[in-house]
């Protein structure tokens, strides 16, 4: 029994999370949700009371997806700079395929026509760099003017607007070609021996990890500059 509820919930919060994604909050209705998930309102309304917390749970399972990712890029066996890097590429690729991570970026954006409370966005993505840039400085790869505690807001603020552009121009089909361009113009000013494109060129095509395709809405880019993709009909 307890099995089959906790399979209704995953069911009902995929549809849910794919419908807020492609219609946004106001579009969705809970009929729309059990017609995608093939179950009855009353099932739904059993697992969460209202359609705003339905979005709050899709909106936290967002923010859930991070923690292990983050662990598991810090725990690699390689420089910290590199791994902050490779994790950058990881959250782009979730934030371009993860369909719950993008109906949580999108209702979290909606936020102000919810009637629930939202956890708060950035200030874990914050300490998270800010942490990483201060074991690279101690590991000595951080160039001396950069001052962690001051330059991690800083670095997560030019990471996001970068993907509100991508999201706008091209629905983030582009976003790991912008996001090599960004390293490219960042990392010459962090980093203590400068060689971007050395660093990039080994993080390249190995910055997958736990959870990265899960609710794939595209395949994984291949090599080279991405085309972008047809408008929906």
């Amino acid at each position: 029994m307890q099995d089959r509820a906790e399979e209704t919930r995953r069911a009902v919060l995929q549809a849910a999370a794919h419908l807020f994604f492609e219609r946004g909050y106001a579009a969705t209705s809970i009929n729309d949700i059990s017609e995608r998930s093939g179950r009855t309102s009353g099932a739904i309304y059993f697992h969460y009371t209202n359609k705003e917390q339905l979005a709050l749970a899709v909106v936290e399972a967002h923010f859930a997806t991070w923690p292990a990712l983050v662990a598991h890029h810090e725990a690699a066996p390689e420089p910290t700079l590199r791994k902050l890097v490779r994790l950058s590429f990881a959250v782009a690729r979730a934030f371009r395929d993860d369909v719950l991570v993008r109906a949580g970026a999108r209702l979290w954006a909606e936020r102000r026509s919810i009637a629930v409370e939202m956890p708060p966005p950035f200030v874990d993505w914050i300490a998270t760099v800010e942490r990483m840039l201060a074991q690279a400085r101690t590991e000595g790869d951080l160039a001396r003017r950069v001052e962690p505690s001051r330059d991690a807001p800083t670095l997560v603020a030019a990471f996001f607007g970068l993907h509100t552009l991508s999201d706008a121009l091209d629905d983030r089909v582009l976003i790991e070609d912008r996001l090599t361009d960004l390293w490219l113009l960042l990392l010459p000013g962090l980093q203590a021996h400068p060689a971007p494109q050395a660093l990039l060129d080994e993080v390249s095509g190995r910055v997958t990890g736990p959870g990265d395709g899960r609710h794939a809405l595209t395949a994984p880019s291949t090599p080279g500059r991405a085309a972008p993709r047809p408008a929906p009909a």
